[in-house]
């Protein structure tokens, strides 16, 4: 149970680059897993990438290359640096936190307990 809200969506231009924040509400953050999910319209929420608690990161085969996930714990706030946007890219991108165990690679949406409200990411041609 933490609270979630995520920024820095918006629009871009294809071949830019964007920066999401999470901010986090929680004694515990730092022992949390923390995810970026992404949902397109007409389309399921997908995984993006995930940061363990012990700062151990894994991409989506879209994202590996041109995201790079990090969090500062001083500040419980975990970002998604995204570079090399494309049209594709276009969704609103969800964070997510858990402090559980998540036995499957990628991360499912039911290894989350908790979900922010979203931010918008659209991509021009």
């Amino acid at each position: 149970q933490v609270q979630l809200v995520e920024s820095g969506g918006g629009l871009v231009q294809a071949g830019g680059s964007l920066r999401l924040s999470c901010a986090a509400s929680g004694r515990t953050f730092s022992r949390y897993h923390m995810g970026w999910f992404r949902q397109a319209p007409g389309k399921e929420r997908e995984f993006v990438s995930i940061i363990y608690w012990s700062g151990l990161t894994y991409y989506a085969n879209s994202a590996k290359g041109r995201f790079t996930i990090s969090r500062d714990n001083a500040k419980n706030t975990v970002y998604l640096q995204m570079n090399s946007l494309k049209p594709d890219d276009t969704a609103v991108y969800y964070c997510a936190a858990t402090p559980t165990p998540i036995y499957r690679l990628p991360p499912g949406l039911s290894d989350f307990g908790s979900w922010g409200q979203g931010t918008q990411v659209t991509v021009s041609s």
